[in-house]
C-alpha cells in the first residue's frame, strides 16, 4: 500500500508538470488577441477525439456506455461542474492576470480536498483531516508569499478578481473529479482513467457545443492561431496531465490522506511554472519573499508526500473496510 500511494503521488507530481502548460498557452492565446473563451471551448472540443485514439489501446470503452445510459443525470451534472465550471473561470482569468499569477491561485486546490470531505461522504472519510489541512495551509501559504514576491508587493483589482476565479475553479476541479468517483464506488463500475476522462469530457461537451455557438455569434469564428494553442493545451492538459492525475486519484481513491496528497501535488506547477521561465524566457530566480515562499511549496509537497507513504499502511485495514460500505 505504501508503494502505490508513492507511486501516486509521483504520478500526480508529473502530470503537474504537463498541467503547468496550460497556463503559458492560455495567457499566449489571449496576449496574442485571442479570446479566452475559444481557449476553453476548443480544449475540450479537442480532448475529446485526442482520448479516443488513445481508448483502443486502454480497454476501449469498457462499462462505460452502459453506465452512463443508466445515470446520465450523474454524469452531466458533475462533468459539467469538474469541467466546465472548472475550465471558465481558470481561462477568463488568464485575460485577467499573468500566468505566475493564475497557476499560483490555482494550488487552493490543496486546501479543496480536506475542506470537501465532510460534505462529501458520509464514511470514515467524512472526518476533517487537520494534519492534512494544516500542511495545505503551508503550502497556501508558500504559494501567496512567491506571488507576493513575483509582484513586488502590489495585486490590483483585475489581479483579485482573477484570483477569485481560479479559487472558484481550484474548487471545482476536485468536487467534480471525487464526486463520480464516488459514485463509481457505489455503483461497483469499474472504469480505468482514461475511460472516465472520456466520459467526462463527453457529458461535457453538450454545455462546451451551447458555448461554442454563443462564441461564434458574439466574437466571430476562431483563428487558426487559438486552435493551435488550444490543441496544444488538449493534448498536454487535457490528455496527458488529466489521464496521469485520473489514473492517481484512482490508485488511491480510499485512502484520505494520500488523495489530498495526490490533489496537493497540483502545488508543483507553480515551481515548474517558474523554472520553465527560467530556462527558456530568461527570468530571474525567486528572491526575497518569493524564495521564502517558493521552499515553504517544496516543504509542504516533501510533507504531504512523507504523511501519504507514512499514513498508507494504518489505513489499509479501513480501505478493507470500507470496500463493502455504499452508505457515503
Amino acid at each position: 500500500m505504501r508503494s502505490s500511494s508513492l507511486a501516486a503521488v509521483g504520478l500526480a507530481l508529473c502530470s503537474a508538470l504537463f498541467f503547468t502548460l496550460t497556463y503559458v498557452l492560455n495567457r499566449s492565446l489571449v496576449a496574442g488577441g485571442g479570446h479566452w473563451a475559444w481557449a476553453v471551448i476548443l480544449r475540450y472540443l479537442i480532448t475529446l477525439p485526442l482520448l479516443a485514439m488513445v481508448l483502443p489501446f486502454q480497454g476501449r470503452l469498457g462499462e462505460l456506455p452502459r453506465e452512463l445510459k443508466h445515470h446520465a443525470r450523474t454524469w452531466l451534472t458533475w462533468s459539467s461542474v469538474g469541467f466546465v465550471l472548472f475550465g471558465i473561470p481558470l481561462t477568463w482569468a488568464a485575460s485577467s492576470g499573468p500566468s505566475w499569477l493564475i497557476a499560483g491561485s490555482f494550488q487552493t486546490t490543496v486546501l479543496a480536498g480536506p475542506l470537501l470531505a465532510p460534505l462529501i461522504y458520509r464514511d470514515e472519510r467524512r472526518t476533517l483531516a487537520w494534519r492534512t489541512l494544516a500542511i495545505g495551509v503551508l503550502i497556501v501559504i508558500g504559494v501567496f508569499t512567491l506571488q507576493w514576491g513575483h509582484a513586488h508587493g502590489q495585486l490590483h483589482a483585475n489581479d483579485w478578481l482573477a484570483i477569485g476565479a481560479v479559487v472558484l475553479s481550484a474548487f471545482a476541479y476536485p468536487l467534480g473529479n471525487r464526486k463520480v468517483l464516488l459514485h463509481l464506488e457505489h455503483c461497483g463500475c469499474r472504469l480505468n482513467a482514461v475511460q472516465r476522462v472520456f466520459g467526462m469530457t463527453l457529458c461535457s461537451w453538450p454545455l462546451w457545443l451551447v458555448l461554442a455557438v454563443i462564441a461564434w455569434i458574439t466574437v466571430g469564428p476562431p483563428t487558426l492561431r487559438e486552435a493551435l494553442l488550444a490543441g496544444g493545451v488538449a493534448l498536454s492538459s487535457g490528455t496527458i496531465a488529466t489521464v496521469m492525475f485520473f489514473r492517481a486519484t484512482d490508485m488511491v481513491r480510499r485512502e484520505p490522506t494520500a488523495l489530498a496528497a495526490v490533489e496537493a501535488m497540483q502545488a508543483a506547477e507553480l515551481l515548474f511554472a517558474t523554472w520553465l521561465g527560467v530556462l527558456f524566457l530568461g527570468e530571474a530566480w525567486p528572491t526575497g519573499y518569493a524564495a521564502c515562499g517558493a521552499l515553504a511549496i517544496i516543504i509542504g509537497i516533501a510533507l504531504f508526500g512523507w504523511v501519504s507513504g507514512r499514513g498508507a499502511g494504518t489505513n489499509h485495514d479501513a480501505s478493507d473496510a470500507l470496500e463493502g460500505d455504499r452508505g457515503a
